[in-house]
C-alpha cells in the first residue's frame, strides 16, 4: 500500500468507538486536495471512512450540506460517526458504480444518465438554499486569477492581471439575477454514483460537495457538461441544456450567464491543474489541461466573453494552450 494511502493512526480507534473495530480497512481514493478516501468492510456491510486531516481539511461543511441535501431527499450520504478533531469521518458506502466509468464501460446509456443529473439540478433548484456563504464576484475573480497566477508563469507569459480582472469585471456584469441555489460546485461525472434498485434521485449518489455555496443555477450544469475529467460532446452539452431550460425555465439570459461562468471555471481549473503539477508533486492533472483549454475556447467565442477573449487573444498565444507544459515521466 502506497504511503499516502496508509490509513490515519487515529482510525482503528475511531472505527472502534463507532462499532467497526474489527473491519478491515482498505485503500479507496485520493484527491486534489488532504482528503483521502477508505473502505471499511466487515461481513455483510461495507462503509466509507473519510480522513480529511486537519488543519488542511474541515469535514464540517462537507457534514452540514449532506444534511441539508438528505433532508431534501436527495441522495447524499448518511453520517454515521464522525471524530472532528481528527478529521475522520464514516459515512454511507454508495459502491462502485460510478457514472464516468459506468458511461464509458457502456453499462449506462450516456444520454440517460446526463439527463438524470440535469433533472436532479432541476430540482434541487427549485428548493431554497443551503446556509452557505455566498459564490460571490471576490471569490470568481481570485479563481480565475489562478490561471494568470500558477499557468501563464508557468509557460513562461508576464501578464497585466489589471486588464485581465478589468475584462473579467465587463463579464461579470452580464451575469443574469437568477435566484440564488445550493451550488455543488464539483457536480461531474466523478462524483456521481449509480445506486442500483432506485430510481428518481434517490438512484445517484452525490459525493464531493463540500465546498458547497450559494451561487448561480448554471455553475453546475458548466460542472457536469464541461467535466475536466471526462470528454462530454458538444451534443451532449446542447441536448443537456435544451433539458435544463425545458425543466427550469430559467431567464433569457441563461445561456449568456452559462458560457461566462464556464469560461471562470475552466480558467480556474487550468491554473489550479497547473498548481496541483508545480507545487504538489500531482503530474497527472498535466493530461487534462488540454480538454479544459477546448472548453474554454468554446466558451469565450460567446459574444458575453468579448473582452475576456479580446485579452486572451492579446496574452496568451495560441501555441501556449493546451497540451506542451512538461509532461509526466
Amino acid at each position: 500500500m502506497a504511503a499516502e494511502m496508509t490509513p490515519p493512526v487515529a482510525a482503528p480507534d475511531f472505527l472502534t468507538r463507532a462499532g467497526w473495530g474489527d473491519a478491515r480497512i482498505e485503500p479507496l481514493a485520493g484527491d486534489a486536495t488532504f482528503r483521502r478516501y477508505f473502505r471499511v468492510i466487515q461481513p455483510g456491510r461495507r462503509a466509507v471512512l473519510m480522513d480529511a486531516p486537519p488543519p488542511h481539511e474541515d469535514p464540517r461543511p462537507f457534514l452540514g450540506v449532506a444534511r441539508h441535501l438528505r433532508a431534501l431527499g436527495f441522495a447524499a450520504p448518511a453520517v454515521l460517526a464522525e471524530d472532528l478533531d481528527h478529521g475522520l469521518v464514516l459515512l454511507e458506502d454508495f459502491g462502485d458504480a460510478r457514472m464516468r466509468e459506468m458511461v464509458d464501460g457502456g453499462q449506462a446509456d450516456e444520454v440517460t444518465i446526463y439527463a438524470a443529473t440535469i433533472a436532479l439540478l432541476a430540482e434541487l433548484h427549485r428548493h431554497p438554499p443551503a446556509t452557505l456563504p455566498p459564490y460571490s464576484r471576490k471569490e470568481m475573480h481570485r479563481e480565475a486569477g489562478l490561471l494568470t497566477e500558477w499557468y501563464c508563469p508557468a509557460v513562461g507569459l508576464t501578464i497585466d492581471t489589471d486588464t485581465y480582472r478589468a475584462a473579467w469585471d465587463t463579464a461579470f456584469d452580464r451575469i443574469d439575477d437568477a435566484p440564488p441555489v445550493t451550488v455543488l460546485r464539483d457536480y461531474h461525472a466523478e462524483n456521481i454514483m449509480l445506486r442500483t434498485g432506485l430510481s428518481g434521485h434517490t438512484a445517484l449518489g452525490l459525493l464531493d460537495f463540500q465546498d458547497a455555496l450559494v451561487g448561480h443555477p448554471a455553475y453546475d450544469l458548466v460542472s457536469m457538461l464541461q467535466d475536466a475529467r471526462r470528454e462530454v460532446s458538444l451534443d451532449i452539452e446542447t441536448k443537456m441544456l435544451l433539458e435544463y431550460q425545458r425543466l427550469a425555465n430559467p431567464g433569457p439570459q441563461f445561456l449568456d450567464t452559462y458560457a461566462i461562468l464556464g469560461a471562470q471555471r475552466n480558467a480556474k481549473i487550468i491554473g489550479i491543474f497547473t498548481r496541483l503539477w508545480q507545487r504538489d508533486g500531482k503530474p497527472r492533472y498535466l493530461d487534462l489541461i488540454p480538454r479544459v483549454w477546448r472548453y474554454l475556447e468554446r466558451d469565450l467565442a460567446h459574444p458575453a466573453l468579448a473582452e475576456v477573449n479580446m485579452w486572451f487573444a492579446a496574452n496568451v498565444p495560441v501555441d501556449k494552450r493546451g497540451s506542451f507544459l512538461k509532461e509526466p515521466t
